[in-house]
């Protein structure tokens, strides 16, 4: 596919688009649950909906930023980010959710929305990825790499009680 090179605008999702995150947390959830495969986590309730994803910190929280991505005024995507550091050690940024809709991925538009995330915040960055998620991390790990500036990068494997999978770290200077 062709790349799209149209710009990709990335702002603060205000409390009256949450219900855009949320309806389009429908899409991500449906994408991630075949990781779930032969587990109870990734099924729909008598009304064919995924389970809610906790979004009240987003809007009250400081440290949680709720972004939507844009192509004009097209949304086609959203970013969740928080502080909270997946190996326990301080973080500016992490990646906690990141979508982009099918429609409009792999032909540069998801790195393009990263890019522009990580120009918005510099600082301590974290991008979790689950294990089973192979292509997530192919993505991040190009997508991160391939970002100007960007320094001190890592990758560690963790296995905690908290979290399991790959967590890469990196810095966005100034």
């Amino acid at each position: 596919m062709p790349k799209d090179t149209r710009p990709v605008e990335v702002t603060p999702a205000s409390l009256r688009e949450r219900g855009a995150i949320e309806n389009l947390f429908q899409l991500y959830t449906h994408d991630f649950s075949e990781n779930w495969a032969g587990t109870d986590l990734g099924d729909v309730d008598v009304e064919g909906r995924f389970a809610p994803y906790p979004l009240d910190r987003y809007w009250t929280d400081s440290s949680h930023t709720p972004l939507l991505l844009r192509i004009g005024s097209q949304i086609v995507g959203f970013a969740l980010l928080n502080n909270e550091s997946h190996v326990l050690a301080p973080v500016d940024m992490n990646i906690a959710e990141f979508f982009v809709l099918r429609k409009y991925r792999r032909n540069g538009v998801g790195t393009a929305a990263a890019h522009a995330v990580f120009a918005r915040y510099s600082g301590i960055w974290e991008a979790a990825v689950a294990r089973k998620n192979v292509f997530a991390l192919a993505f991040w790990r190009r997508t991160i790499g391939g970002f100007p500036n960007v320094m001190d990068l890592t990758e560690d494997d963790v296995q905690t009680d908290h979290w399991d999978g790959p967590v890469l770290r990196f810095r966005v200077p100034n």
